[in-house]
């Protein structure tokens, strides 16, 4: 790698833990239901929502790229997600957080959609699978912060500023801001599309294609895992061990702290070792994890089980997204479009998640999540063997 290319990585990966953002949506979620009294299924919909977008904004920012480019998509992201962290320091009113909470979905839908293949403009190889978990690595720091900063907020009230557990909007709003300025002035060459762009028609045509489909089914069953766990897993701790909201956030803050370990390692084994070999041993540990988490009700089995979903869904979504995207080289704007649909999983898993937890307590909610790990299973065969 050139010293020039190193250097462009610095705004790309400041970039990458403003995407980590999104995942304040779990914390914040259960602040928010306790704070206005919402039931799991009505406090559900602010994760749902936030990864709703990705559903209508993937395939579009696909096509975006092709006119104005990938890096002026990605600053175009980071405005929004600029404007969505601003609102929820006006107040904290139902109607508040759900605009914040959309206009963050929709950021990160244009930030995950045009990111990943901005860096694929700069790296690109064999090398591209470990650089995107390098960055799913500055990503989860972003990710693991978010409930100590809600903590610290929740037990260290900022009168000055009428803030509370929100100051973590504050904090991440300020990053944002240095992430958008940094890219605008960062110059990164980009090659020029060959032939005609892609209609929306024919973008989800490449839907039709066998490992275009089972790649985003991957997607969505690694996010609704991932979001699942955000939200679910302080819960678990309080309907098995009687904690309170900020004694279980850690729940959170360790998961995190485990997909940022795994992504820390992964961009190591990846590059030395079988991808499909590393895959398996991935979903072998989440596949444990939900069995601990329907079983457990000791804190140490709980905590194991947070451990191992964390270090296990850390690197599932770089390999299924290079997949993807070395499969079809000439159509990797599209091909990413689709792929970050798939996010769309981040709506369907908590909804079904809330209804379940409200039927069947917390373990409703980890069935949900098993289903995924077991299509993540049948998905290894796709998985090149090459190193």
């Amino acid at each position: 790698m050139s010293k020039s290319s190193k250097l462009t990585l610095i705004p790309l990966m400041l970039c990458f833990f403003c995407m980590g953002f999104v995942d304040l949506v779990g914390i914040a979620s259960n602040y928010v239901k306790e704070d206005l009294g919402l039931t799991d299924s009505v406090a559900n919909i602010f994760p749902s929502l936030v990864f709703f977008w990705f559903l209508i904004f993937s395939v579009p920012t696909g096509m975006l790229m092709n006119k104005i480019g990938r890096k002026k998509t990605v600053v175009l992201s980071l405005v929004v997600t600029v404007f969505s962290l601003l609102l929820p320091l006006f107040g904290e009113s139902f109607g508040i957080m759900l605009v914040a909470f959309s206009l963050l979905g929709i950021g990160n839908a244009l930030m995950q959609t045009s990111l990943n293949p901005l860096v694929s403009s700069v790296i690109g190889g064999k090398n591209l699978a470990s650089t995107l978990t390098f960055g799913q690595f500055i990503k989860a720091i972003a990710s693991f912060s978010a409930p100590y900063l809600a903590m610290w907020g929740a037990t260290q009230a900022i009168p000055e500023f009428g803030l509370d557990w929100r100051v973590l909007f504050a904090i991440f709003l300020v990053v944002g801001i240095l992430a958008t300025l940094l890219l605008w002035g960062t110059r990164i060459e980009e090659e020029p599309i060959e032939g005609r762009p892609s209609t929306f028609v024919e973008c989800f045509k490449l839907l039709g294609t066998p490992i275009v489909l089972l790649s985003f089914l991957g997607i969505m069953c690694h996010v609704g895992i991932d979001v699942g766990t955000n939200t679910t897993a302080p819960k678990i701790l309080m309907e098995r061990l009687g904690m309170t909201l900020n004694e279980a956030a850690f729940a959170t803050s360790l998961y995190f702290i485990f997909r940022t370990i795994g992504c820390l390692t992964g961009s190591f084994f990846l590059r030395v070792m079988n991808n499909r070999t590393f895959f398996i041993a991935s979903v072998v540990m989440m596949a444990l994890s939900m069995l601990l988490l329907f079983v457990g009700h000791e804190a140490w089995e709980l905590y194991v089980a947070i451990a191992l979903v964390g270090y296990g869904n850390s690197n599932i979504f770089s390999i299924v997204f290079a997949q993807a995207l070395t499969a079809m080289p000439q159509k990797q704007n599209e091909v990413s479009g689709l792929m970050i649909m798939g996010l769309f999983g981040g709506t369907i898993f908590p909804l079904l998640m809330g209804f379940m937890s409200d039927g069947f307590g917390q373990a409703g909610a980890v069935l949900v999540m098993a289903v995924g790990v077991l299509y993540l299973f049948t998905y290894i065969k796709q998985i090149k063997t090459a190193k």
